[in-house]
């Protein structure tokens, strides 16, 4: 009897990896993708409140892109942040804020589990000959992203 509880004991000393209890880098990991969720239903919460204050647009139709990992996450939140930092858009500031904070931390969380990422998007000009359509549309687009990574959180665990 003895014999079995002390094989017992070493097979959990030598393998920490098989046993349920969480190590170190998986508790931070799910740390990480727990702030990002977290941060991503505030910016639905910013979203909402900020479509009360605006008149109400026409139907506008966004096709959001496929979300495959943190590396595909992290470029499409970097080229969203980008558009948002448009003088048309002015009134989107704390979405823009929580889109680039959204964006530093899957891109932290990337590092962290070693993925490659691409260098952030460049900034390109934006020419809108209609503001507030443009305005409406950015804030769709963002709006659609985050309802999408929100269903597709499990994608936050793969590169």
């Amino acid at each position: 009897m003895h014999i079995v509880l002390a094989f017992l004991c070493i097979s959990l000393a030598v393998a920490p990896e098989c046993s349920s209890l969480p190590t170190k880098g998986n508790s931070e990991i799910r740390n990480s993708i727990n702030s990002i969720t977290n941060l991503a239903q505030i910016t639905l919460a910013h979203i909402n409140k900020l479509r009360t204050e605006l008149p109400v647009p026409l139907h506008i139709e966004i096709s959001t892109p496929s979300i495959e990992g943190l590396t595909s996450i992290s470029h499409d939140l970097g080229l969203l942040d980008n558009e948002l930092q448009n003088p048309y858009t002015e009134l989107l500031t704390q979405i823009e804020v929580d889109v680039s904070t959204l964006e530093g931390r899957v891109r932290s969380l990337a590092q962290t589990m070693d993925c490659t990422l691409q260098a952030r998007p460049v900034k390109q000009t934006i020419d809108s000959s209609f503001p507030e359509s443009h305005l409406h549309m950015t804030l769709t687009k963002v709006q659609r992203y985050v309802e999408t990574l929100l269903l597709n959180k499990d994608k936050l665990k793969v590169c």
